[in-house]
């Protein structure tokens, strides 16, 4: 709801602060003293068209305030912090600035924002019903929604089965459109899967095979010098002929021998000896380890080819498919389990084109269903709002729900069952619009083109009022303009009583002339103005007790004699009765 509204500055308001509560407020005051000016910086505030020639004359901007208080988890917060304002308080801020040269700011829970923020923020806070603006049902969509919050769970249920079978049916239809659209690019892949695999699969790979291969690539292709240089290496240890009659073997022994019989001189040579003899076995063991070696090597230019011929086959996959064996063999598997979904890709594309049939089916079922509940509470919401329209000084009014099928190019066209053809979005297959003649004989127009100002919004007020008890078809705040305009007598107590009864319900705030309405408030306020030397100012205040008793004697045409305050004391407890 709405806290508190400041404004500065504006036409003929110098400086006021409008206080605001639950229930009905009322805003009165003199001809010309600047009531309408409330509701015009409402409007600003709430993203409405600036103009500089709002600012009060004298003064460089013109600038509106306003505290809302909200949820925790109302929409609006969402938007504010996305627009990057802080919406983590439990009031959000707004402001409107207009400057005498006609630029425009705005500002959203403290921070810059674009105007367009305050529009999308007031959609959901504040409907607006007067001569200038009517926020509410502006939009086809805004009548869909008020009748289907009318209609209770049977249209909305009916909405959400349509809804649901909308989205699986878009689901499955794309689906199948991709797979079938790709037709032709899905059969080029599977052949080049296949070739992929046949290429792979022809040569069967092994892990590690490729490094394996090549050490022996490499041994083979040497094979006959591996087995000279080993066999060489042997001789120089062993054979004695390698050393003019002695081999390192036998060189070792003797220096052995020697130290050992030195070693009872010198401690020292022991440990010389020891190691001289180790060094022999050793060299002896290579030696031996050698000449094994050398009879193991054997040319074999049979195993040679086709090893060679193997790794050449290795190096082409890799080639193709991977850095090394590992990587090819990933690319083996990846492969397989694509070409198996690409290749069940035809039993999915029957089981989709079954799926988008009957979800079509199920749709088409569900919009009809949901049509006939639309149609049943639209003529329910119609004469509910004539009723009101006979209580606020209309009785001659007819309104009109109209539920027609829709034919814009967003809706899908579907084939029914019987043969029929509807154009069907998430929404339905509806278009709704209410319409309302104002007089007898007169066609019924949109609503929002219905009537002049006053009428107009007597139009609206029956609208909120007969809807007043549906989930989700209320913003918090409402705000009357001229809604008594044209009325007078017990028709105006009337109309009184129905802002009461919609103000149980939601904040409403009303712009009057009238005592009969004004009589009816929760909290009155009085807009003044003063005359200084060189211009004109005005100020609101709350008037309660004799000053209101004072107010509403005013209103209607007395003063504040005792007569003028008796009249409005009764009429005071006529409305409370």
């Amino acid at each position: 709801m709405l806290r508190e509204l400041h404004i500065r500055d504006l036409g003929v308001i110098e400086d006021a602060t409008l206080s605001l509560h639950p229930g009905l407020t009322v805003v009165t005051g003199e001809t010309g003293a600047g009531k309408t000016m409330v509701v015009t910086g409402l409007g600003l505030v709430l993203g409405g068209r600036a103009d500089a020639d709002l600012v009060r004359t004298g003064s460089d901007e013109a600038v509106v305030e306003a505290e809302v208080e909200l949820a925790e988890d109302h929409p609006a917060r969402g938007t504010a912090a996305q627009a990057g304002g802080i919406a983590d308080e439990p009031e959000l801020l707004l402001s409107r600035t207009i400057s005498a040269a006609g630029r425009s700011r705005a500002h959203v829970g403290g921070r810059r924002a674009p105007i367009g923020v305050l529009s999308d923020l007031g959609e959901g806070l504040v409907a607006v019903h007067g001569q200038a603006d009517q926020w509410r049902l502006k939009r086809p969509a805004q009548h869909r929604a008020l009748l289907d919050a009318f209609g209770g769970d049977e249209v909305s249920s009916a909405a959400a089965e349509v809804a649901a079978a909308f989205r699986e049916w878009q689901q499955a239809k794309g689906e199948l459109a991709h797979l079938v659209e790709g037709e032709r690019a899905r059969l080029q892949e599977i052949e080049l899967l296949t070739h992929q695999l046949e290429q792979i699969d022809a040569v069967d790979p092994q892990p590690g095979e490729d490094t394996d291969l090549a050490h022996e690539a490499e041994r083979l292709g040497h094979a006959e010098e591996l087995r000279t240089g080993a066999d060489t290496a042997h001789r120089l240890l062993s054979d004695p002929d390698s050393f003019d009659g002695d081999d390192v073997v036998g060189r070792l022994a003797r220096a052995a021998d020697e130290v050992a019989r030195l070693a009872e001189h010198d401690p020292q040579l022991g440990q010389l000896q020891q190691r001289l003899a180790e060094v022999g076995v050793l060299t002896s063991e290579l030696a031996t380890d050698l000449s094994a070696y050398a009879a193991d090597i054997e040319a074999d230019p049979a195993r040679l080819a086709t090893t060679q011929s193997r790794v050449a086959a290795l190096r082409e996959l890799t080639r193709r498919y991977g850095d090394d064996i590992e990587a090819v063999l990933r690319h083996r598997d990846d492969a397989r389990g694509r070409l198996l979904g690409l290749q069940g890709a035809d039993e999915r594309i029957e089981e989709l084109s079954a799926l988008v049939s009957q979800s079509q089916e199920r749709l088409g079922a569900d919009a009809v269903r949901l049509t006939a509940a639309r149609t049943a509470a639209a003529q329910r919401l119609g004469a509910a709002v004539e009723e009101e329209l006979a209580h606020l000084g209309m009785p001659k009014a007819r309104v009109e729900v109209a539920v027609e099928p829709r034919t814009d190019d967003a809706a899908v066209e579907l084939a029914l069952g019987d043969g029929s053809v509807v154009r069907v979005t998430a929404d339905g297959a509806d278009t709704v619009e209410v319409r309302v003649a104002a007089n007898r004989g007169a066609p019924p127009r949109t609503v929002t083109k219905a009537a002049s100002g006053g009428e107009l919004s007597r139009i609206m007020l029956a609208i909120e009022v007969a809807t007043a008890g549906a989930t989700g078809s209320q913003v918090p705040t409402f705000v009357f303009d001229e809604v008594d305009a044209g009325v007078g007598g017990r028709a105006a107590i009337d109309v009184g009583a129905r802002l009461a009864a919609l103000a149980r319900s939601s904040q409403v705030i009303v712009v009057t002339h009238l005592a009969q309405v004004a009589a009816h408030a929760d909290r009155h306020l009085v807009v003044h103005k003063a005359h200084g030397d060189q211009i004109t100012s005005s100020g609101v205040r709350v008037v309660d007790g004799d000053e209101r008793l004072a107010e509403l004697s005013r209103m209607m045409g007395g003063d504040d004699t005792s007569v003028g305050l008796r009249h409005a004391q009764e009429l005071l407890e006529q409305c409370r009765r």
